[in-house]
């Protein structure tokens, strides 16, 4: 009860913002948010989408935003008294080793009503990516390390995590030109003051391997200057690749070797386009390298089953560039497959977005090839995981409707 009244008190407050904003009468703001004026201010806490839709409208702000507001107010709505925000940090901390990821995301938010200083603020925001980036809500998590980062002044520690945090969520939103500027910032940085700690070789490192990454795929876009940022992806994958192995053996710590081989995947796909490997090749070394993972629900989830998820979006880059006829439907099968299987394992969205990327990549060349309509066959659970898809990348959005207009939806039985 208390929620529902504290989420009707919001909309209609938002309703006098409204009308404070434009300056209009109970009339004029009653007609604007189609409705009657006697019967402005709505007797409930869950107000339809017309009326949404138009306090957005008329307050010039995103649905979202009027959204937000009303079912979760602003930051003195969830303060607590007497928080303590190192004991919520410390909770955050748990959350995210458990892979409580919406926990997480709550108790951050908790952390920032209760944060008294720009650092701890931008702390919390900080675990609040960490959250959203894992349940792969990333426009929620660029939304909060943006939030993060607009605080000040805040250590440069605090700030460089952060930063390298945004940078990744842009290149997995394929967001290439921002997660390029932003992973400079650091790369630069470290460029001018050699890292001191392993927390800041680290952050060198995934610096490194985001712009390096981001250079791949805008070589994989631009044809004209394709050499360019494959020469520029090829020298940043190498040195991550350095970094990261180097860590690894001197830390112990195989979870870093496994990022490194993510960055030698994706040199095996610049090795291609730079003429240095032929594609062939490249595939059949991509596919025994596969061989590790034979079977992803047995093995560990972590950096090493990531990396060979990437492995098969690196072959199947490949295939889709080089390959045809037989020899392309194999090599897509195969790596389509094994990258869905560890994305299921890992309940990795990103890897997701990319197999149902190229898939229908796959399913378009076919018919230009054939001159046929094929269907695209789906069952319910990629129904399922298409629309989940949809939600996450804006940019695969179009993608997602052309292949659920275009889908031939099967029993699961039927299709196996």
């Amino acid at each position: 009860m208390k929620d529902t009244s504290a989420r009707k008190e919001r909309l209609h407050r938002l309703i006098d913002f409204a009308r404070a904003y434009r300056g209009w009468s109970r009339v004029r703001t009653a007609k604007a948010l189609g409705r009657d004026s006697t019967k402005l201010y709505p007797n409930t806490d869950n107000p339809k989408i017309d009326l949404l839709i138009g306090l957005a409208n008329v307050l010039e702000w995103s649905i979202d935003d009027v959204v937000e507001y009303i079912w979760n107010g602003d930051t003195e709505d969830r303060a607590q008294p007497d928080a303590d925000f190192e004991a919520l940090d410390a909770q955050a901390r748990e959350a995210h080793i458990a892979g409580r990821y919406m926990e997480m995301v709550e108790i951050a938010r908790r952390m920032y009503a209760a944060a008294t200083t720009p650092e701890q603020r931008a702390r919390a925001c900080n675990r609040e990516h960490g959250g959203w980036d894992g349940l792969g809500r990333y426009t929620k998590a660029l939304e909060a390390a943006c939030r993060g980062l607009r605080e000040g002044p805040i250590p440069t520690e605090r700030q460089h995590q952060l930063q390298v945090n945004l940078a990744n969520t842009h290149y997995t939103l394929w967001e290439l030109s921002a997660a390029i500027a932003h992973a400079n910032v650091i790369v630069e940085w470290y460029q001018r003051s050699a890292p001191r700690t392993p927390n800041q070789q680290k952050r060198q490192a995934f610096a490194l391997y985001v712009r390096g990454h981001s250079y791949r795929r805008l070589a994989g876009q631009q044809n004209e200057d394709r050499q360019h940022y494959c020469q520029m992806a090829k020298k940043d994958l190498e040195r991550s690749m350095r970094l990261y192995n180097r860590m690894a053996r001197e830390q112990d710590d195989q979870r870093l070797s496994g990022i490194a081989n993510t960055c030698r995947g994706g040199l095996i796909e610049i090795a291609v386009e730079l003429g240095e490997q032929s594609a062939a090749a490249a595939v059949d070394e991509l596919i025994d390298g596969l061989d590790a993972v034979i079977d992803p629900t047995q093995a560990p989830a972590g950096d090493w089953l990531e990396s060979y998820g990437w492995w098969s979006v690196f072959g199947a880059n490949i295939a889709l560039r080089h390959l045809e006829s037989r020899a392309l439907q194999q090599a897509m099968a195969v790596f389509t497959n094994k990258a869905l299987e560890i994305a299921e394992r890992m309940d990795n969205w990103a890897l997701r977005e990319r197999v149902f990327t190229m898939q229908y990549a796959l399913h378009e060349k076919l018919i230009d090839t054939t001159g046929l309509e094929l269907p695209f066959v789906v069952d319910d659970e990629d129904r399922r995981l298409i629309t989940g898809t949809m939600g996450r990348f804006p940019a695969f959005r179009n993608t997602g409707w052309r292949i659920l207009r275009a889908a031939r939806v099967v029993d699961t039985a039927e299709r196996n």
